[in-house]
């Protein structure tokens, strides 16, 4: 039993990690000069003057309702986390982790939505730069977060406390 906890315990900081950096950091495309852009800010290099000009990205109510979704999911991830090790030591033998659970089950429709708004709308926010480019590693990790989200959800709801 105490192998399978510390299992799931490691999964669910996999999670919080990998939903800390795609929600974060700054690569949720990558532009064809190297340049990136992310959920908060739009910064990129003027060949010219050779300064990095930033400007706030949130004018489109998508990209904020994906920056909403992602922000929950953290939130959803950190409460469910903490909820689980007040349900470790308090819960009575034989309960189920059904509030966990369900906690992480919305963590992973959060991450799915958000990124598949993002990936619907992209092109919008590529308007205003060259063509071109590919998706970053952050928008990689969202997509690796849903699905590792969803199975931790289904464990904790079938997880059954133990002596």
């Amino acid at each position: 039993m105490s192998l399978l906890l510390l299992v799931v315990s490691a999964l669910h900081i996999l999670i919080l990690i990998l939903l800390f950096v795609a929600t974060l950091d700054k690569s949720w495309w990558i532009l064809p000069g190297k340049e990136s852009l992310n959920l908060w800010y739009d910064c990129t290099l003027n060949n010219e003057t050779k300064t990095w000009a930033c400007s706030n990205v949130s004018e489109n109510g998508w990209l904020k309702a994906v920056q909403v979704l992602m922000v929950l999911s953290l939130i959803l991830c950190c409460l469910s986390f903490i909820l689980f090790m007040f349900q470790l030591y308090t819960m009575r033998r034989g309960g189920l982790f059904y509030a966990t659970g369900l906690c992480q089950l919305c963590t992973s429709v959060a991450v799915f939505t958000g990124a598949l708004i993002y990936a619907i709308h992209v092109e919008e926010i590529l308007a205003k730069h060259p063509r071109g480019g590919s998706f970053g590693y952050c928008f990689a990790l969202a997509w690796v977060a849903f699905p590792l989200a969803l199975v931790s959800g289904i464990i904790y709801i079938h997880l059954r406390k133990r002596e």
